[in-house]
């Protein structure tokens, strides 16, 4: 396949995605949400940061100077093809060069170039420049859901999962959901940050490629396994930005939104405060004994925010996704086989890892499957066996 050929073939898949994304957003947006897409819209996102305003700049230059490009290549062509068509008696002229037009076509397509280039190189260097960041977050891409881990600045040791709300991924089950502004972009928990602050984001992945995107704020990163990129962002004003995993990471690559809540400075001071608080009073002894049904009830909770979207709330799977209801690793005695898949996945990373949650959060929901639907084991796994696991 030539260049062209791979280029043209990019660029239709480009405009076929982008036409099925506008139609379904047109056909599940009842109003234009703010931050994140419009009821018809043709333009890029209202930016909420001085590089997202200079990109829609860009852009628009961009798309006139070809616009004027194209109208003035093809306008010269077809007024010479109708000007000295041959039903005209028009004679084509005979000659071998024209130190002129070679001139000329060197020329113009350089100083064309340069005005491409200056404004696009100011932009691209201002976009890598993340030095001198008032706040550090670690955005750690998962099969499919973000983790935020807040690294440096106000809000340091901060760390939590985001996941797409459950409701609407049983809208989109269904086959039939509800019209609703912030479809497939609800999380349960948003990133906040505060607003007029530089903003850090490290990207890095657990499994495969994604990719941190949010169009408002005019960033994009590709989250990599193994290599650890960054991006940054100073948000202009406060509000609810969202975006999407903008690589194609696998089956539930549609439903990994990001949102984006910024907050006044005041407000985020506050957020940081009652975080803290409340990871305080979640924080688990890992050495301590659970009794079953407190282990049985913690459990329930972790498989509905994690486990439910791809084995079902009954246990029973789906297509490839095995069931674990009558499962043999599950109803296995032996729990290290159980807590060696939840560490470290399984089937080619079909069953992702899930050494980001807890201990205690592991025990409880291996527990959980043991003793759920029809797997009455009575068997139980305490924190303890998680952490020797890890070692």
């Amino acid at each position: 396949m030539t260049p062209l050929s791979l280029i043209s073939q990019r660029l239709a898949q480009a405009f076929l995605s982008l036409g099925a994304t506008v139609a379904t957003t047109a056909a599940l947006a009842v109003n234009s949400l703010p931050g994140g897409p419009a009821v018809n819209q043709i333009d890029l996102h209202p930016p909420a940061t001085r590089i997202a305003a200079e990109q829609q700049w860009l852009h628009n230059f961009m798309l006139i100077l070809c616009t004027v490009i194209f109208l003035a290549v093809f306008g010269v062509m077809f007024y010479s093809i109708f000007k000295h068509r041959r039903s005209k008696g028009a004679k084509a002229a005979n000659f071998h060069e024209s130190v002129s037009v070679e001139i000329a076509w060197t020329i113009v397509p350089f100083i064309i170039v340069i005005l491409m280039a200056l404004p696009a190189t100011k932009v691209v260097v201002a976009m890598k420049d993340t030095s001198n960041a008032d706040l550090t977050i670690k955005a750690t891409g998962y099969q499919w859901r973000w983790g935020y881990d807040y690294l440096k600045g106000e809000g340091e040791g901060i760390g939590f999962l985001s996941t797409l709300d459950p409701t609407h991924r049983a809208m989109s089950d269904s086959g039939k959901p509800v019209a609703t502004d912030d479809y497939l972009l609800k999380v349960d928990n948003p990133l906040v940050v505060p607003v007029d602050k530089k903003v850090r984001i490290i990207t890095t992945a657990n499994d495969v490629i994604h990719a941190f995107a949010v169009n408002s704020l005019g960033i994009k990163q590709d989250a990599i396994p193994g290599f650890v990129r960054d991006t940054w962002f100073r948000a202009e004003k406060v509000g609810d930005y969202y975006g999407q995993c903008q690589e194609l990471c696998g089956k539930e690559h549609a439903y990994m939104p990001i949102h984006v809540k910024v907050l006044s400075q005041a407000d985020y001071a506050s957020w940081v405060d009652g975080k803290k608080k409340a990871m305080a009073a979640l924080a688990d002894d890992p050495a301590k004994e659970w009794p079953l049904a407190d282990l049985v009830a913690r459990g329930e909770k972790v498989y509905a925010a994690n486990c439910q979207a791809c084995h079902q709330a009954t246990g029973a799977g789906a297509g490839p996704i095995k069931a674990l209801a009558g499962s043999p690793v599950v109803l296995d005695a032996d729990h290290a086989k159980q807590i060696a898949i939840l560490l470290n996945g399984a089937a080619n990373g079909a069953m992702p890892a899930w050494k980001q949650l807890s201990d205690t959060e592991l025990a409880a929901v291996i527990t959980y499957t043991k003793n759920a639907w029809t797997n009455k084991t009575g068997q139980m796994v305490q924190p303890k066996e998680i952490v020797a696991a890890r070692k």
